[in-house]
């Protein structure tokens, strides 16, 4: 296990110290400090009886892994249901993996939920009410379920290093290594991505040794560089989005559980502002990134591309790769691709509500806005859809 230090002190710094009392915010940021040590520790027993009970997981090689690199609500959690439909050429990483990266823990929660099976699926009964009750406000913007492939920030909440902890921190200029690892010292990095392995390792030995590794973490939007040279070999599909779309989507999704923690955030607040400063520096690491990469190993595809043209974009991944698409896995495509193709977006923001304008994302983020003929304005908001007409909403 790995825990930044530096990180988790400066958080807690921040938020019990560095600012005004709030007994709301106290209260609520202890309870989870709580819940996430619980979970280290049993992560940490689990992870070291791996080393007893499963020694050869270390052996287990990652090849040629595949990581879905983009800033959030780009669509990267659509492609990567897609694709994690082929288990006969992907290995994709489940919710639950995520929360227990270690073989004892997993094949206990396997053991236990095929004991459920014959005792009336109890053990389904409480996931079920568990992931009403605590991630069902998001189904709108982001689907989450214990079983379905998912964001790999689980395995990094454990270390701090992650964007997750400025839900709960939204210091983010001050905690700026969480979100954006390449810019931490490389000692740091090094263990960083040492910790990484050994979850990507486990996962493979217990769910498909010979299988791709199929990963999606938009965190790593400013760590490419890192998983670069931990995984020289690996392949990168990056999602381009215009940032005028995707920025403000994402604070939305963070302001919701700022507001919940302290209802005296505001939307156009520092808050937002600082998050809006680490996507567009995010767009920027991975432009620069793209530009530069080795053809074989990275491929873009333009979101518009992915929601309008789901059948072709995949299929490209599937050439540009090298990789086996059965007729099986065609006909699934196929299939989800007809239902994307009415897809407009259920929930729509705009840079104005979090205080932030078309000049500030044409400073920020001018180039690439020209280099892409993104527009920086705002556009006109839809008139309001026929209620009958059936639409898909995609997870982004």
């Amino acid at each position: 296990m790995y825990l930044n230090l530096g990180i988790t002190a400066k958080a807690l710094y921040l938020s019990y110290l560095g600012s005004p009392f709030q007994l709301r915010r106290w209260v609520i940021v202890t309870f989870f400090l709580f819940l996430l040590c619980f979970f280290w520790i049993v992560v940490a027993i689990g992870r070291f009886l791996d080393h007893i009970l499963y020694p050869d997981f270390r052996r287990q090689e990652i090849r040629q892994p595949i990581f879905i690199v983009a800033p959030p609500r780009s669509g990267t959690t659509f492609l990567q249901r897609l694709l994690a439909q082929d288990r006969d050429t992907f290995a994709p990483v489940l919710m639950y993996q995520t929360i227990f990266p270690s073989i004892t823990i997993q094949k206990l929660i396997h053991s236990v939920a095929q004991a459920s099976r014959q005792k009336g699926h109890l053990l389904f009964d409480i996931f079920s009410w568990i992931e009403r009750h605590c991630f069902g406000g998001w189904d709108g913007m982001h689907k989450m379920r214990f079983t379905q492939p998912e964001e790999e920030a689980g395995f990094f909440v454990y270390t701090f290093v992650t964007e997750a902890i400025y839900l709960l921190f939204p210091f983010v200029r001050a905690l700026w290594g969480a979100g954006f690892a390449d810019d931490l010292p490389l000692r740091q990095q090094k263990k960083l991505m040492k910790y990484y392995r050994s979850c990507l390792q486990r996962h493979l030995y217990l769910n498909g040794p010979d299988k791709v590794l199929l990963s999606k973490a938009t965190q790593f939007s400013g760590s490419i560089l890192c998983l670069q040279r931990e995984f020289p070999d690996a392949r990168i599909i990056n999602i381009l989005r215009n940032p005028r779309e995707s920025i403000p989507s994402h604070i939305s999704v963070f302001f919701t559980v700022w507001q919940w923690i302290d209802p005296s955030i505001r939307k156009n607040g520092p808050e937002s502002r600082e998050y809006a400063e680490l996507a567009a520096a995010w767009f920027l690491h991975l432009e620069k990134f793209a530009i530069s990469a080795r053809p074989e190993l990275c491929y873009r595809i333009l979101y518009p591309d992915l929601v309008q043209n789901t059948e072709r974009s995949i299929q490209s991944i599937y050439r540009r790769f090298g990789l086996p698409l059965s007729a099986q896995a065609k006909r699934q495509i196929r299939s989800d691709a007809r239902l994307a193709v009415d897809y407009k977006s259920s929930h729509l923001y705009t840079m104005a509500e979090y205080g932030l304008s078309p000049e500030w994302l044409r400073r920020e983020l001018g180039g690439l806005m020209k280099r892409h003929r993104f527009s920086a304005a705002t556009p006109p908001r839809p008139s309001p859809r026929h209620p009958s007409r059936k639409t898909r909403s995609i997870p982004e």
